[in-house]
């Protein structure tokens, strides 16, 4: 498992390798930025894209790098056209990588979405999401298509959901969510539904909602036991879903 940058009293540029083997943590190449709040994708080629984040001086990024994991170096890339934070990034079935919505350091939430294409290293426009919003989740379907769910917007905490047809590079609204919330997690289920928990609104969330791709609407499953935000979940190899880490 690779971890790269995150925040301890400013942007950090380190990454660390853990080896489950061992479990044992080693330091391997540094960024060639520090940032936080950016995304890391892992590519078909074994490499893995980081994008975007907020350097030391507060500033959104545009830089991309790519981890070698046979010779622990990073490389910088193509650069995103425009620099944001506390977006999304989601590998593709062709091996691009979809990167939608964040925030610019003007605060600005983000409409605007892009590509990367491995083969060329470029970052090319594609069809804008109809809401700006940061914070939210993304989630590949076994259609191709991507769902984008809650965040957080200029009108507040989202309710709105996405879907994004990388065959025509175009984002169309589905069903909303029972409950607007941000820094929920979703869980794309073996049955192809997937499971929103947790969040924010106006305090931590401990309800959960159920997406489904065929009818376009959610559905209220249990609640946690626990209200969290900024957590983690985990498909278990048995279907179930660990969620752990919060805050509260």
């Amino acid at each position: 498992m690779l971890v790269s940058g995150g925040y301890n009293a400013g942007p950090l540029a380190s990454a660390e390798l853990y080896d489950p083997a061992t479990g044992v943590w080693t330091t391997t190449g540094s960024l060639a930025t520090g940032r936080y709040a950016h995304t890391a994708t892992l590519l078909p080629s074994g490499k893995v894209l980081v994008g975007g984040g907020i350097d030391s001086g507060g500033n959104d990024l545009t830089s991309a790098e790519l981890y070698d994991p046979s010779t622990g170096v990073w490389t910088t890339t193509g650069s995103l056209a425009t620099g944001r934070y506390a977006h999304t990034a989601t590998l593709l079935p062709s091996g691009k990588v979809l990167v939608g919505g964040g925030i610019d350091s003007g605060g600005n939430d983000l409409t605007s979405a892009e590509l990367y294409d491995p083969a060329t290293g470029l970052w090319a426009a594609t069809g804008s999401l109809a809401t700006g919003r940061d914070t939210h989740t993304s989630t590949l379907l076994p259609n191709g298509k991507v769902l984008v769910s809650g965040g957080s917007g200029t009108v507040g905490t989202l309710a709105s959901a996405e879907l994004y047809d990388p065959a025509t590079g175009v984002w169309t609204t589905t069903g909303p969510l029972a409950t607007g919330r941000y820094a929920h997690t979703a869980t794309l289920l073996p049955n192809g539904k997937v499971l929103v928990s947790g969040g924010y609104n106006a305090g931590p969330l401990a309800s959960a909602e159920l997406f489904d791709p065929a009818t376009g609407f959610w559905t209220a499953t249990g609640s946690l036991a626990t209200a969290r935000y900024y957590h983690t979940a985990t498909l278990l190899p048995d279907g179930k879903v660990l969620v752990n880490g919060d805050l509260t």
